[in-house]
């Protein structure tokens, strides 16, 4: 089993390390926990809250072309259980450039909205809190 105090990151490649990490801080309110260019042929930045046990990272490899999201789900998914929290949250992810899409699963659309950022990778706000 791994440790109850470990945390978790998500890697995620992108042509667009810049923008996608400027629309991910604007819209989810991350903050830059690392950066780094030309890292063994890497560039890439470290999303998070330093208090939190999950971060986001999103690299490319110097020289390849990663291109869109492989499918549409291909998912962040954050329970936001205060409506008016998730009101505001989905209206900062308007304001950081992502686009509202209907979800592929209609289990999102029910108290969810889903969201595409430009390479095509989504992420959806479900107003509901987490039911094991």
């Amino acid at each position: 089993m791994i440790p109850q105090d470990s945390t978790l990151r998500v890697v995620r490649p992108t042509d667009n390390v810049s923008q996608i990490a400027a629309m991910y801080r604007q819209a989810l309110g991350f903050d830059l926990l690392k950066q780094f260019d030309d890292y063994e042929g890497f560039d890439g930045v470290v999303l998070g809250h330093k208090h939190h046990p999950y971060h986001i990272e999103f690299v490319h490899k110097i020289g390849s072309v990663v291109g869109q999201a492989p499918s549409h789900e291909h998912l962040l998914v954050f329970y936001v259980d205060c409506s008016q929290a998730w009101e505001r949250a989905c209206r900062k992810m308007i304001d950081a450039g992502f686009s509202v899409v209907e979800s592929s699963n209609p289990y999102w659309e029910q108290v969810g909205k889903t969201f595409e950022d430009l390479d095509g990778y989504r992420v959806v706000l479900q107003n509901r809190d987490w039911e094991n």
